[in-house]
């Protein structure tokens, strides 16, 4: 699909990571195509699947789970089972924003949206019931510097 996008496409998803509250109309101003003309482009990389969605943006803080926690884990063990209640985990507990395996010494970083740290330890009770975990470490983000979800185009 890469192949298939060009600048037009790409201005359109620069806009739309910005703003996706933008109307038809306002986008196709801005990269000047006719109304019809751009959303057949946004209807196109929707249904190829390169605009997966388009959310709003929420302050963590102002729900008061401002406290952002990377927690680095090493897994107990590799089987089947494992990696279903792992996944459960993940899909159940909210407070869970990304899980990524990784290559190299750790199998696994999560992003953790929490009030504090008693409650990031009330989340870590919770998550180690539900699967065994062999090493985990957790480092509490102090200033977020950069945090975007956009992707580069």
């Amino acid at each position: 699909m890469a192949n298939n996008i060009d600048e037009t496409d790409r201005s359109i998803l620069r806009l739309l990571q910005k703003d996706a509250t933008l109307s038809v109309d306002a986008l196709a101003e801005s990269v000047h195509l006719s109304r019809n003309a751009c959303w057949r482009r946004v209807k196109r990389l929707e249904e190829t699947g390169v605009l997966l969605a388009r959310v709003a943006l929420v302050d963590p803080a102002k729900l008061g789970v401002g406290q952002l926690v990377f927690i680095l884990m090493r897994a107990a063990d590799h089987s089947p089972d494992w990696l279903k209640a792992f996944d459960r985990a993940v899909q159940t507990l909210p407070e869970i924003t990304g899980a990524h395996r990784m290559s190299g010494d750790l199998d696994y970083v999560l992003s953790v949206q929490v009030a504090d740290v008693p409650d990031y330890d009330r989340f870590y009770k919770r998550l180690i019931s539900m699967v065994p975990v062999r090493d985990i470490s957790a480092s509490f983000v102090m200033e977020n510097i950069k945090d975007s979800s956009a992707v580069p185009v």
